[in-house]
């Protein structure tokens, strides 16, 4: 793994020096920008409405626009002032239970490894987390960036959780057409309560996959080999339904599902039909 970042957890008086890497890795696969006609890359210049000569990198500087046209400039070097990088310091400043924080506030994972010196205040910090059942709540400054941050242990190693800082949620009151706290339907809900109860499970990542990652390269594997690429027609939905039934045609192909997979040679008895919500009738 490569080190993105070099730097020190601080929790009262105690510092723990650290190595970051990267938790997580993206398997988007990459597609360039062609010209239609000519099948040439499509490439981009910085140029400026005075000159189309393209800018070199040394003469650009960054500026925030506070009215139109009116910017206030700051070069490479100011902003390296103000930013708290430097200080290379992941301070915690409260620690919490893990289910107290929604992980909308979630953004980036990395795993930390300890610095050159550091391995005994590394191994006090982890085991104190994994005993108290607590994580780390902190200020970090990552590219330039601040975010919040959550320290916790995966598998036996610190962690750290890059987070959003309250301000940048969007308040859920700016959601549109959110329905209000209406009565809901005695036995709809009881229906709905069994539904999640029948489908309730583990979680088990490893079985889940990228499907669409699956389809697009098998078809970029079709064109190479000069296949025509055929897709099947979307199935056709069924009639929507009242809601009550819908539940109880879900629940049913629950059951069977869970049947066929604790015995596969059971039979599956009458086939449901998947349905269509959209409201009660």
């Amino acid at each position: 793994m490569h080190t993105v970042w070099k730097g020190a957890i601080s929790f009262g008086l105690v510092h723990v020096p650290v190595k970051l890497f990267t938790a997580t890795e993206s398997h988007d696969i990459s597609m360039k920008m062609l010209h239609k006609e000519f099948h040439s890359p499509i490439s981009y210049k910085r140029t400026t409405p005075e000159s189309s000569n393209e800018v070199p990198w040394e003469d650009i500087i960054k500026g925030y626009e506070y009215e139109p046209g009116r910017f206030v400039m700051f070069d490479k070097d100011e902003l390296q002032l103000l930013s708290e990088e430097a200080s290379k310091e992941i301070k915690i400043v409260d620690f919490v239970d893990l289910v107290e924080i929604d992980p909308i506030y979630y953004q980036k994972t990395y795993y930390m490894a300890p610095g050159d010196t550091g391995a005994n205040a590394y191994n006090l910090l982890k085991t104190a987390l994994q005993e108290s059942g607590k994580i780390g709540i902190a200020n970090v400054t990552l590219r330039s960036k601040g975010s919040l941050a959550a320290i916790r242990v995966i598998d036996n190693c610190l962690s750290m959780v890059t987070m959003h800082y309250p301000a940048e949620i969007r308040p859920v009151s700016q959601v549109p057409n959110l329905p209000g706290n209406s009565a809901v339907n005695e036995r709809e809900l009881t229906m709905a309560r069994m539904l999640i109860e029948q489908l309730s499970t583990p979680f088990e990542p490893s079985k889940f996959e990228d499907e669409y990652r699956k389809r697009l390269m098998s078809a970029i594997s079709d064109k190479i080999n000069g296949q025509q690429i055929v897709t099947a027609p979307e199935p056709q939905r069924a009639n929507v339904v009242n809601l009550m039934e819908a539940l109880q045609a879900s629940l049913e192909q629950a059951r069977t599902t869970a049947i066929k997979d604790t015995n596969p040679s059971a039979p599956t008895g009458r086939k449901s039909r998947t349905k269509s919500v959209t409201g009660t009738k």
